[in-house]
């Protein structure tokens, strides 16, 4: 026999007797399609202004510059309801939709029922969706759930101890976001503004590692060197892990061979998530790249390690690599194309500066999210237990 829920004695203590009504959402709650607010160009950039949302996990596509049929949640927050996976997420900023199959979900009455209360609400509810089911959940089924409503004073209450338990994952993105705008700033120049070059005249070469198919076998009993791909390329570090492939001794050397990887290299992936990218710091004497990772040697008296690894990281030349790049679903950016990719060439020491405020930057976002991993892990467990908690109660 399942048991009633009891109401959390903090909640209990702030109901003062007053009674919790059991609404179907449809009453309190009404819905919006998104067809106004849809954005016409794919043309997505993270220096445009406005966020283009989707339903579903991926929630942010890009950036855009549109400026008409925007949603103005900054003023009028709503909760993205995907349809068909009921996954949903809180917007309270300016937005465009893509998705036509995501309803915008408010209150009907502010007064009487908290927006964010019913958002909180929503993600107590387990997943009831079935293999195959693609009938729209919010009319056939979410609106037809009922939702405890205590007195407006005690669902405040408790929005306020849940968003507090929200707030160190928003300041990680919002750390993240501020990086990478300061980076495409300092990085954007225009063409009479300094000397531009292609990677073919700053680089003295461009090379990559080997094919395993052809070459040699991974996961040997006697391999124990790092097969480097795309995978352990990660905030700018190369970075292994228990599933990083391994090679042997002579398969190292052939390598090694063809790579001639040195300390101050770039490595940037060359093929699939076209674009990361790493400094080597560090003499490689225990691991090598696959084919496709690509090594940049800069020549030193044109162009500094950190700098090709910032430009190359940056939104304006980021676009033109992957313009150049072919192939069918797993693209691919060629050497050649790669060379004769164009960046902006400011003096050396402007170059340093450059780079030293990015890896300042960089640094800071990651301390973050290396440091804090255990402490956001455990915020979201507390904000899951209170959750819980907080909004169960006795129908």
């Amino acid at each position: 026999m399942t048991q009633e829920p009891k109401i959390f004695p903090y909640i209990e203590h702030l109901l003062q007797g007053a009674e919790v009504v059991w609404k179907p959402l449809g009453e309190i709650a009404e819905y919006e399609q998104p067809t106004k607010y849809l954005v016409k160009s794919s043309n997505y950039k993270d220096i445009y202004p406005t966020p283009v949302l989707t339903a579903g996990k991926t929630f942010i596509l890009g950036y855009t510059d549109e400026t008409e049929g925007i949603y103005k949640a900054s003023i009028s927050p709503v909760i993205i309801f995907d349809d068909f996976t009921t996954a949903n997420k809180w917007v309270d900023f300016d937005f465009k939709a893509k998705s036509s199959a995501m309803k915008m979900i408010t209150s009907k009455n502010e007064e009487e029922v908290s927006l964010k209360y019913i958002y909180y609400w929503l993600n107590t509810l387990p997943s009831e969706l079935i293999e195959g089911d693609h009938k729209r959940q919010w009319i056939s089924n979410y609106a037809n759930k009922k939702i405890p409503l205590p007195p407006l004073s005690v669902q405040q209450e408790i929005v306020r101890i849940l968003d507090k338990f929200t707030q160190l994952e928003a300041e990680l993105d919002c750390r993240k976001r501020q990086y990478e705008y300061y980076r495409n700033k300092l990085l954007s120049y225009e063409r009479n503004e300094v000397e531009w070059k292609t990677l073919g005249e700053v680089l003295l070469s461009i090379k990559t590692g080997l094919n395993p198919r052809q070459f040699f076998t991974l996961n040997t009993s006697d391999a124990n060197h790092y097969y480097i791909t795309i995978r352990e390329l990660k905030d700018g570090k190369i970075i292994p892990s228990d599933k990083t492939d391994k090679i042997n001794d002579e398969a190292l050397k052939l390598c090694q061979k063809r790579s001639n990887l040195e300390v101050g290299d770039i490595l940037f992936s060359g093929t699939g998530t076209i674009g990361e990218t790493a400094i080597i710091k560090e003499k490689p004497i225990n691991w090598n790249i696959k084919e496709g990772v690509y090594s940049l040697k800069p020549n030193h008296s044109m162009i500094t390690s950190g700098y090709v690894r910032h430009i190359l990281s940056s939104q304006k030349i980021k676009d033109k690599i992957i313009s150049k790049s072919a192939g069918g679903t797993v693209k691919s950016i060629p050497m050649k194309e790669l060379q004769q990719v164009q960046i902006p060439l400011p003096p050396l020491e402007e170059q340093q500066r450059i780079a030293s405020i990015l890896d300042k930057f960089d640094t800071l976002v990651n301390s973050i999210s290396e440091g804090l991993p255990k402490e956001i892990a455990l915020r979201r467990k507390q904000y899951e237990y209170y959750r819980e908690k907080l909004l169960s109660f006795p129908s």
